[in-house]
């Protein structure tokens, strides 16, 4: 599995935003924006604190394995590589919806039809983005816990050779 790119996060980001903004021009000029959900914040916030949870769980568990402590519970490899499966989807699917949320939250900063309504719209959306931003610092996070070890042969070709 390649490792998240933060480079390819942003371009999720970027052009998502980019395509959001211009949607909701186009959408408010044919009737009414849909409203930003109160949940999406919440939602993206709670699998930013799972994402937390679990790094912080399997680098305990790597640590205390690692060290070779009396009683450590080992980590299975196939849970490791689930938890970094589900981070790095994690990290795609909130670049994209951080990215939407913060076009449509720019359009109604920038638009101030309706003020008071979308003034409030525009938090939801900005609390959004930070969520996002969350999960994917955390995806980040969590990748850098189980990556396994460099291996020293593949650094030394001639001892590789040699053996």
């Amino acid at each position: 599995m390649k490792q998240l790119r933060i480079p390819v996060l942003a371009g999720v980001f970027v052009v998502a935003g980019v395509l959001s903004w211009a949607v909701a021009r186009l959408w408010n000029s044919l009737g009414t924006l849909p409203g930003v959900p109160v949940a999406a914040p919440v939602v993206l916030a709670i699998i930013a604190t799972v994402l937390l949870a679990t790094a912080l769980s399997l680098r305990s568990r790597l640590k205390a394995q690692r060290q070779r402590e009396p009683g450590a519970k080992g980590v299975d490899p196939m849970m490791a590589a689930r938890a970094v499966l589900f981070g790095h989807a994690s990290a795609l699917v909130a670049s994209f919806v951080a990215g939407v949320y913060g076009g449509v939250g720019v359009f109604l900063l920038i638009d101030s039809s309706e003020a008071p309504a979308r003034d409030d719209q525009a938090i939801y959306a900005g609390l959004s983005v930070l969520a996002g931003l969350a999960v994917v610092a955390t995806a980040v996070f969590l990748e850098k816990v189980c990556r396994l070890p460099d291996d020293d042969d593949d650094d030394n070709p001639s001892a590789a050779a040699a053996a």
